[in-house]
């Protein structure tokens, strides 16, 4: 196999599993996780990565004859051989089994667990102590498994330990301690096993299992964090001239103020999470008069067409902000309407890192197996947010995009229609069904 260019960022477990597999099989594999070859958050959103990888996302592979794969399972069971796939039917099989199990098992639990430690999400205690017991019962599965097994198939390394390893990297690394793990012998004897091997050891270096649970440091988490803009300085209003609805307002935004729970976060919003923060793409951009927060005020508690709508085109900045028609490109494929708005609501759910700075009104038109999505965004800047952030790439390919000109009757009916849930929707043909808001 000719030499080969794996895109990553440095000590990215998922690269790790191609890696590993590389060892193994002996494929020339080439690392681009440094500048000048590669600079994450930067050559990933260039046109021309973006033309062989269209999410931007890493690990991403590219042969020395232009063949590229994203997705480090896909890159992994590429470049390794029929003894890491496994040599038999039932082999590749076991070996697919362990690969799916732990991107399902284990990778969501481990990531709920550690990236608290390593400051890369709020600590959750309930949603923590769920990961625990979900990861105990993993380790038990696996601790069982291994009984009687050096490897989890077959009597060599597979695709399946490499795998395995690499998703559970982190848990012995961070958070694993002698205690929690003295119940599961026989996991940790073939962890230890399997990052001994050369192979293992080139790509991973030495690994040091944890010796005290690593805690949440608030610390850390704060300094991870983007800075938030100073908020406008408000003239001050005379005691004696306050109004009781000024009073009622004031108290309102103190409460606004108080700290929200942290709510869990699902499955792929914690391995989503995994990923390395990257700068604000709207950090250079000039300060915008547009208020975004004080819009959504106005549309969750006020009438859409005589306040919000009003407030919205009073206030909008043409520069800062632009508005985009996204309509599904695939409505042969929506069956019930029910599952077609959990398409919708999926996307919304896991975009929550985008919410700062859109706004969003997705509308699902007709019935069962006769229907259609498309729907109006508000967006920072005058790019598709979409492309501009690892984080915010999700789902969006699956539906075409065109930039509104703001002061065209076309734009301002679409605002009007979409925003209220309400009017003649000419331009889709088909009564409206239900709609949802991303703010």
């Amino acid at each position: 196999m000719a030499t080969t260019t794996l895109f990553t960022y440095p000590e990215n477990w998922r690269a790790f599993k191609a890696q590993i597999a590389a060892q193994y099989s002996g494929a020339q594999l080439k690392v681009a996780s440094s500048p000048p070859a590669f600079t994450f958050g930067q050559t990933n959103r260039t046109p021309a990565f973006l033309n062989n990888f269209p999410l931007g996302k890493v690990p991403a592979y590219q042969g020395d004859d232009g063949f590229c794969l994203s997705e480090s399972n896909a890159i992994a069971h590429y470049l390794s051989n029929d003894a890491l796939r496994g040599a038999t039917p039932s082999a590749a099989a076991q070996v697919l089994q362990w690969v799916s199990f732990a991107d399902s098992e284990v990778v969501p639990p481990a990531s709920v667990w550690v990236f608290p430690t390593l400051g890369i999400m709020p600590f959750n205690k309930q949603a923590t102590e769920q990961a625990k017991e979900d990861v105990k019962k993993v380790l038990t599965v696996l601790n069982k498994h291994l009984n009687t097994r050096t490897f989890l198939v077959g009597e060599r390394v597979s695709l399946a330990d490499i795998t395995v390893v690499c998703s559970m990297l982190w848990l012995y690394k961070q958070v694993l301690e002698p205690s929690f793990r003295q119940p599961y012998p026989n996991v940790t004897r073939w962890f230890v096993t399997c990052v001994n091997q050369p192979q293992f050891k080139t790509v991973l270096g030495e690994v040091n299992l944890c010796e005290k649970m690593a805690q949440f440091d608030a610390k850390k988490f704060s300094a991870m964090q983007p800075k938030k803009e100073a908020p406008h300085k408000k003239e001050k209003v005379p005691k004696e001239s306050a109004k009781p609805q000024e009073k009622k307002e004031k108290e309102k935004k103190k409460e606004e103020k108080k700290p929200a729970p942290v709510e869990e976060m699902d499955d792929c919003d914690a391995v989503l999470a995994a990923e390395p923060k990257t700068k604000d793409p709207y950090a250079l951009l000039p300060k915008s008069p547009f208020v975004m927060d004080e819009f959504k005020r106005k549309y969750s508690n006020e009438d859409t067409l005589k306040v919000a709508l009003p407030h919205f085109w009073e206030n909008f900045d043409r520069e800062g902000y632009s508005i985009w028609y996204a309509e599904y490109k695939y409505p042969e494929e929506l069956t019930l309407a029910f599952k077609s708005c959990n398409l919708i609501t999926g996307m919304f759910q896991r975009l929550d890192k985008l919410r700062k700075t859109a706004f969003a009104s997705v509308i699902l038109f007709g019935t069962n197996d006769d229907s259609s999505i498309s729907g109006i965004w508000v967006f920072r800047g005058q790019e598709l947010a979409f492309t501009l952030n690892p984080d915010w790439q999700i789902d969006y390919e699956s539906y075409e995009w065109r930039k509104l000109d703001p002061d065209s009757e076309e734009c301002k009916t679409k605002v009007k229609e979409y925003f209220a849930w309400e009017g003649d929707f000419k331009h889709v043909g088909k009564a409206f069904n239900q709609g949802k808001i991303f703010k």
